[in-house]
C-alpha cells in the first residue's frame, strides 16, 4: 500500500498551505490535476474546486471536506479517517457504506464497478 507523502507540485503546495483559493485560480479548467498519493492530513478543503483532480491513493485523516463537490474527482484507493463529510458529494462509484467505512476506520475508498 503507498503511503501519503508530501508531492513536488506547486498546486500542491497550495493547497498544504491552505491557500485554496488561489489554486483554485491557477488550477487547469481542462484536463487532470494529479494528486495521487497526496498527504492533505487536517487541511481545510472547503472551497476547493476539485473538478478533474486525481486523489488516489490519498490521504484526508481529519480533512475539513464539507460541501465538497468530489463527483468528478478520483479517490479510488483514498482514506477519509476522521474526515468532516457533512454535505459533500462523492462520485457514485461509492457506496454509502464504503464512505462510513473509510470516515470510521480509516479503510481505504473501493469503487463499486457493478
Amino acid at each position: 500500500m503507498s503511503q501519503p507523502k508530501q508531492l513536488e507540485s506547486p498546486l500542491y503546495a497550495l493547497i498544504h498551505n491552505e491557500k485554496v483559493s488561489t489554486f483554485n485560480a491557477q488550477k487547469p479548467q481542462d484536463g487532470v490535476v494529479d494528486l495521487s498519493n497526496g498527504d492533505f492530513r487536517g487541511l481545510d478543503l472547503r472551497a476547493l474546486d476539485a473538478q478533474g483532480i486525481n486523489f488516489t491513493n490519498a490521504y484526508f485523516r481529519g480533512a475539513d471536506l464539507r460541501g465538497l463537490d468530489l463527483r468528478n474527482s478520483q479517490l479510488e484507493g483514498a482514506s477519509i479517517a476522521h474526515a468532516q463529510i457533512s454535505g459533500a458529494y462523492f462520485p457514485v462509484e461509492l457506496t454509502a457504506d464504503e464512505i462510513l467505512m473509510s470516515v470510521n476506520f480509516g479503510t481505504r475508498l473501493r469503487y463499486n464497478t457493478r
